[in-house]
């Protein structure tokens, strides 16, 4: 598929979201329908997520994102639109 028939999405989600398994189950799911990108944990207790791949796959990863595993509380996302940087991957950083 080429780079210009991929989306690309940052998103910040807020909320009970460290230590619940989120970035691990994030993986799980980007990787299971082919979604690229990473997600970290950051200082101020939000999850950061970059997330790539065709846009219903990606739309569905918003999806999960949205409310996260059954441990999580997910108050709210920031969903922003960006250029595919090409990643071939789903990682934890």
């Amino acid at each position: 598929m080429a780079l210009t028939d991929l989306v690309a999405r940052s998103v910040t989600v807020r909320g009970l979201v460290q230590g619940v398994f989120f970035r691990d189950t994030t993986r799980k799911v980007a990787r299971s329908i082919g979604v690229a990108g990473w997600v970290s944990n950051e200082s101020d207790g939000t999850v950061q997520a970059w997330l790539e791949g065709e846009p219903d796959a990606v739309d569905q990863v918003l999806r999960f994102l949205r409310t996260g595993p059954p441990e999580a509380e997910v108050v709210s996302v920031t969903v922003d639109e960006e250029q595919p940087a090409g990643h071939d991957t789903f990682e934890i950083r």
